[in-house]
């Protein structure tokens, strides 16, 4: 699919979606390192917890503003504060108000980012159809990885000794973001959900979210996707953790007289740069490569190709083995996600879509929390025992997307 055949609406959420996210990766990969600099690891730990905490609640709210109150003012709400809470940074890294002011900016600034992210996602749903999502997903898989690589890149270049500039860029960008939403963006939210919407606020959000609790399917879907997203986090978890620690300095290449070696961090860094260029470079066609092959099938063979090539990533000490198994699980990648989001959005109900996306977008927190402690079980079972676990995590996945596959087939099943 051309991006350039969408709806405009449909590209000016991508092209937001795109901005947002570089920003992003441009602020928050460096936060950690800025925190823990003005006070310590430790401090700067349960600082950030804080953060996820606050912007979990914050999807949950955001999911009730966006069905009660409509989609683009809970977006208009959330890039206001954005665009306020960058300012509120750049004044205190210039020195009035110091680290705590850029603390409290950064924390408001996720919350309003998490407000906004489910009338983001739910918005996409809206405006595109169960036989142009897989397209579309794809798309915006694409930009996703193309913003987070690029925000990365120039984040690193000019953290130290510009950051104030960061923020600033930053703020401007989110008002011309807010601007852009103002103008151009329209309403997206489906009568029904609009009319479904007149009782009071709380008793709203109480059933709402208590419906979202009680679809069977849909909390299968999210166990699959934590799990999933567990897989993936272990690259910046366990695993990198192993190569920094076991993976022995080795050449890659032998260029005449020349031979230069890389150790485990430089290593980790190769397989997720590789990771990032194999999704830039092949997404876009990703759909032709896999138009004839059934969604389901995709999804199958994706997981299995995904879990794969974690499984040697967990053991492996070889750096070309490792860059075959990170070509491998980025291809499981590329056919799987865009597969499971069409599914998503053609299993949720129309007249509560921005719920259950904050409950989905929940499974990216247990993710974190999941791969976070299999850096100490691994120090039980060591790197066979994790090559065993991500095999039987891959088996769990597969068989939660075929339940709900073979639920969504069956319409008596759905009601759960």
């Amino acid at each position: 699919m051309n991006i350039f055949s969408l709806d405009r609406t449909l590209r000016l959420r991508i092209a937001v979606a795109f901005v947002n996210r570089f920003l992003d990766a441009m602020i928050t990969t460096f936060m950690a390192v800025y925190l823990a600099q003005r006070w310590g690891a430790a401090g700067a730990g349960l600082l950030l917890f804080a953060v996820v905490t606050l912007g979990a609640g914050g999807m949950f709210v955001g999911g009730h503003l966006s069905d009660t109150r409509g989609r683009r003012p809970t977006l208009l709400l959330a890039e206001a504060v954005a665009a306020a809470s960058f300012a509120l940074m750049a004044l205190g890294h210039a020195g009035t108000g110091g680290t705590l002011l850029v603390y409290l900016g950064y924390l408001i600034g996720k919350l309003a980012s998490s407000v906004g992210l489910p009338a983001n996602d739910a918005m996409i749903v809206d405006i595109t159809t169960p036989e142009n999502r897989t397209d579309v997903y794809t798309i915006n898989y694409w930009a996703t990885n193309l913003a987070l690589a690029g925000g990365s890149l120039l984040g690193g270049f000019l953290y130290n000794g510009h950051f104030t500039l960061l923020l600033a860029v930053a703020a401007a960008a989110t008002g011309a973001v807010l601007l852009s939403t103002a103008l151009w963006i329209p309403e997206s939210r489906p009568e029904e959900a609009a009319r479904a919407s007149g009782d009071s606020p709380l008793r709203v959000f109480v059933s709402g979210y208590y419906a979202v609790a009680r679809d069977g399917v849909f909390l299968r879907f999210v166990c699959a996707a934590a799990l999933g997203l567990t897989l993936e986090f272990q690259l910046a978890n366990y695993i990198g953790v192993r190569l920094s620690a076991d993976f022995p300095s080795q050449a890659l290449l032998h260029i005449g007289s020349l031979s230069p070696h890389v150790d485990g961090v430089q290593m980790l860094g190769l397989l997720r740069s590789e990771n990032t260029i194999l999704v830039v470079l092949l997404a876009l066609f990703s759909g032709t490569f896999f138009k004839r092959m059934p969604d389901p099938l995709r999804l199958y063979t994706g997981i299995v190709l995904f879990t794969a090539g974690y499984m040697v990533l967990a053991v492996s000490n070889r750096g070309w083995v490792l860059l075959i198994a990170g070509a491998v699980f980025t291809i499981g990648e590329l056919m799987n996600v865009p597969v499971k989001q069409a599914l998503l959005a053609n299993m949720i109900p129309s007249t509560a879509r921005p719920k259950y996306m904050a409950v989905y977008n929940l499974s990216i927190r247990v993710a974190q929390m999941l791969a976070s402690l299999c850096i100490t079980l691994a120090a039980w079972t060591g790197p066979w025992g994790m090559f065993v676990l991500y095999g039987a995590v891959g088996l769990t996945i597969v068989l939660l997307y075929r339940s709900v596959l073979s639920a969504r087939s069956s319409p008596e099943a759905l009601v759960n």
